[in-house]
């Protein structure tokens, strides 16, 4: 009691050698199905666990596919994490969820880590600073994991330098910011904000571009961009809109709010209300990632789909299936709007 049982327990209990309990348990051996039912209840009996360390030094270790996210609270990252445990299960491989914090140390000690491991695949999630560090960092992962066997794919990432031999895998994030900002100049709205730019950040700056050329092409002056916040999330909307509102005394100099993401758009709803105004009647408010609380808020918001889980399927499948990589192996999926309840057309002038 106490012990921890090893194989050699197994072999004695079962009435065979440590050779042939090697062989059952790694699965890739013929052995007689009389010695494959004895191994096979001594390991039940005895409750015996795998040595995983062992089973991987003879090449018979689960594969693994691992995914790094800034966080599991966030419903993007949340989804694309799905996306690659589902496609990863589908291959009976095993997904290991890696959270970062935003860390690039810590990324390096996981990313180091999946190497030493003999990972399949590591998936790196989220928009970053796109800088000459960043690419540096990129390049290094890439390399050493290639030269493990590995494969390091960028989901919502940007491509490192041509020579790296990465995988990249993202959605047409300006695509998506100009169609929902399209959508309100079609309805009428004039005078639209932005919430939740992160200057430097790619997806926040892919947003801003998306935002000001849907502006541009309706023909308003580039100083028509209003563009507010330094973050995503809660914060940016609800403590940025209840301060324009403030500053207006209540009297708001736009009628439409473009948020940076779904939970910016569903606390910018919240301050419209706490300031007497009703959404889309008074301000029409439209999101982005269409998340769950799209749908919970009242009203519905309109907003862009990212097809977060299908992000983290094609990053799998790719890794997984893709030939020998020289240099970026680049996939784009698309955006769309999900119309709802949350934009008002304004009458033509």
């Amino acid at each position: 009691m106490g012990e921890r049982v090893t194989i050699r327990d197994v072999a004695a209990r079962a009435g065979v050698s440590v050779a042939t309990v090697s062989r059952v348990l790694a699965g890739n051996y013929a052995t007689s199905a009389g010695a494959r039912t004895k191994v096979l209840r001594a390991v039940k009996d005895l409750d015996y666990v795998i040595n995983p360390h062992a089973r991987a030094l003879a090449g018979a270790g689960r594969k693994t596919v691992a995914v790094l996210i800034s966080q599991v609270t966030s419903p993007f990252y949340a989804k694309v994490a799905q996306g690659v445990e589902e496609e990863s299960a589908k291959r009976d491989r095993l997904c290991l969820v890696c959270t970062t914090g935003g860390d690039p140390a810590r990324e390096l000690a996981v990313v180091q880590m999946m190497r030493e491991q003999a990972a399949e695949a590591v998936v790196l999630v989220g928009g970053v600073a796109e800088d000459d560090e960043y690419r540096a960092r990129m390049s290094r992962y890439a390399q050493s994991l290639a030269a493990a066997g590995s494969r390091l794919v960028l989901c919502g990432r940007p491509a490192p330098s041509p020579d790296v031999p990465a995988i990249v895998v993202e959605y047409d994030n300006e695509a998506g910011a100009h169609a929902i900002t399209s959508y309100l100049l079609g309805a009428g709205h004039r005078d639209i904000v932005l919430l939740g730019f992160e200057p430097g950040h790619t997806t926040g700056e892919a947003r801003v571009s998306g935002y000001r050329r849907a502006l541009a092409e309706h023909g308003l002056p580039p100083g028509a961009a209003r563009v507010y916040g330094t973050h995503f999330g809660r914060g940016a909307g609800y403590d940025i809109v209840g301060a324009l509102l403030d500053e207006s005394g209540g009297r708001p100099d736009f009628t439409a709010i473009v948020a940076g993401d779904d939970e910016s758009a569903a606390a910018a709803v919240r301050a419209l209300q706490e300031h007497g105004l009703r959404v889309p009647d008074d301000i029409s408010v439209v999101g982005y990632n269409d998340d769950q609380v799209a749908r919970d808020v009242t009203p519905r918001l309109t907003t862009v789909h990212i097809p977060a889980e299908e992000l983290g399927r094609t990053a799998v499948r790719l890794a997984l299936d893709g030939a020998q990589l020289t240099g970026p192996e680049r996939h784009l999926l698309g955006t769309h709007i999900v119309i709802r309840e949350s934009v008002r057309p304004l009458p033509r002038a």
